[in-house]
């Protein structure tokens, strides 16, 4: 049904607008309690698919099964009770910053149907962190621990925030956030935030990571910190990747974030042309992320954790991350173009290649 009637029509709408309206649909599903009781139930056994196979331990947590929901599709923790009705064995939610911002101007998601991709120029647009702390401590306290999702809490700098006083910010969503996720994510790889990307040279970023994992270690329970990258980087800022989180000592890496690129697209160069400047998510980006991962893995060693993300649609997609070297993955593009089944689609190809 998803594929025949509601895609296409949410497909009709602006790319933002559909996003809003699906949010707000399920908000409302899963709000009623006459309706929650009915269609809950329902999402869950048509779309929840488990198995022992499917299990992951990583980080010191385990995941019902590695596929993640990745960080923008629910910036606020608006949904994250609903959406772990469609099979996801984690969410990652944000990316959140101190002080709410709306984002770039409208239109700022667009959508690349000949290349099952995405572009998008949103701009860290969120209710900021204090905004999503009740939500999310809402679901730690309303959902027993034995069916909480994992929960990642992706944390980035404001816009006006300058980069000399990037460290700030990200100190204080990791201290706004820490009691209520299970793992950070650094977001320093969105091409969305001017001059964002600057922060993953060797010197600042080494001065982000240590000066956060200082105060994670002041913790009685220190969480999983992982660094988001961006899959434009070449093999020697990679190398200097890898030797930031071998001094960091972070649990890891997420692979990749957009792109900037435009190569080998489908869609026309005048069209892709108007829709002008942003990240560039789907297929397009499918194996380069792999090849990036797999760098990595031949590269850091066995104990380096790496999420991976990039062009994963189908359980296929999936598998050639995880061969690659990816101890999890995420998705975004290939919900939005496969729709609630998605997961469950991966996770019994997983199961399947799992017995093999």
């Amino acid at each position: 049904m998803y594929q025949s009637v509601i895609k296409p029509w949410l497909f009709r709408k602006d790319a933002e607008e559909a996003h809003h309206f699906a949010f707000q649909s399920l908000q409302n599903a899963f709000r009623m309690p006459l309706l929650n009781q009915i269609i809950a139930p329902v999402i869950r056994s048509r779309y929840t698919l488990e198995h022992p196979n499917l299990e992951r331990k990583v980080m010191g947590l385990t995941f019902k099964n590695p596929i993640g929901l990745a960080a923008g599709f629910d910036k606020d923790a608006v949904l994250i009770n609903e959406l772990s009705a469609f099979g996801f064995g984690f969410i990652e939610i944000g990316t959140l910053t101190p002080k709410p911002q709306a984002g770039n101007p409208k239109p700022r998601l667009f959508r690349l149907p000949t290349d099952s991709a995405l572009i998008n120029r949103m701009g860290f647009n969120n209710g900021g962190i204090e905004d999503a702390i009740p939500r999310l401590e809402h679901y730690r306290q309303s959902i027993k621990a034995e069916n909480r999702l994992i929960i990642g809490g992706n944390i980035g700098k404001n816009k006006v925030t300058p980069n000399s006083e990037a460290v700030r910010d990200y100190e204080f969503c990791f201290e706004q956030l820490f009691d209520w996720v299970d793992y950070f994510t650094v977001n320093v790889s969105s091409p969305n935030t001017p001059n964002l990307r600057d922060l993953q040279e060797k010197e600042p970023l080494t001065k982000l990571l240590s000066i956060l994992q200082e105060k994670n270690h002041q913790k009685s329970n220190p969480k999983p910190i992982l660094l988001k990258i961006a899959p434009d980087l070449t093999d020697f800022q990679l190398d200097d990747i890898l030797d930031i989180v071998q001094t960091t000592r972070i649990a890891g890496v997420i692979a990749t974030n957009t792109t900037i690129s435009r190569s080998n697209l489908i869609t026309p160069e005048t069209q892709v042309s108007e829709i002008g400047a942003g990240g560039l998510s789907g297929k397009p980006l499918q194996h380069h992320s792999t090849q990036i991962i797999q760098y990595l893995r031949n590269n850091g060693g066995k104990k380096l954790v790496i999420i991976g993300v990039g062009g994963i649609f189908t359980g296929e997609d999936a598998i050639e991350k995880l061969e690659a070297g990816a101890d999890l993955v995420q998705i975004y593009t290939g919900f939005v173009y496969g729709g609630p089944v998605t997961v469950k689609n991966i996770n019994r190809k997983l199961i399947q290649h799992f017995i093999s």
